[in-house]
């Protein structure tokens, strides 16, 4: 099943967990769930996000974390494989999807600042007669 495949499974499947969409990004696919991103498909397989209190339940089942190599060194992310058995089940694909929204949205650190808002741009001075030397010097 190609990466597209699996995802419009994917969003069929959760449906009834939510607004589940989609979005083509680094080679792969984010998988987001009301608009949360708790999975990735890559390369074929689906990956949930995980943290300390859903990672059992993922090497439990024998998932393992998804790897990325940069720079020549290996990388786990908190995404996890997703079970085949609970692939083949909507409503325990259901749960375990509704976990990782969760556990992405405990990851979310609370005390990080606002981004920064651009400051409004000045309003514009009107020109004195467009093209006149007198306008090109400043007025002078």
């Amino acid at each position: 099943m190609s990466d597209a495949a699996l995802a419009d499974y994917l969003l069929e499947a959760l449906e009834p967990a939510g607004r589940a969409t989609f979005r083509r990004m680094f080679g792969g696919i984010a998988l987001y769930l009301d608009g949360v991103v708790m999975g990735l498909v890559y390369d074929d397989t689906a990956y949930f996000k995980a943290d300390d209190r859903t990672r059992p339940d993922y090497e439990a089942a024998g998932s393992k974390p998804f790897l990325y190599v940069s720079r020549g060194r290996t990388i786990a992310m908190s995404y996890w494989e997703v079970p085949a058995a609970i692939l083949d089940e909507p409503e325990a694909l259901q749960g375990w999807a509704r976990k990782a929204r969760a556990a992405s949205l405990r990851a979310r650190d609370p005390d990080a600042p606002a981004p920064r808002r651009k400051r409004p741009m000045p309003p514009r001075q009107p020109n004195r007669k467009a093209g006149s030397r007198r306008a090109r010097r400043g007025g002078r």
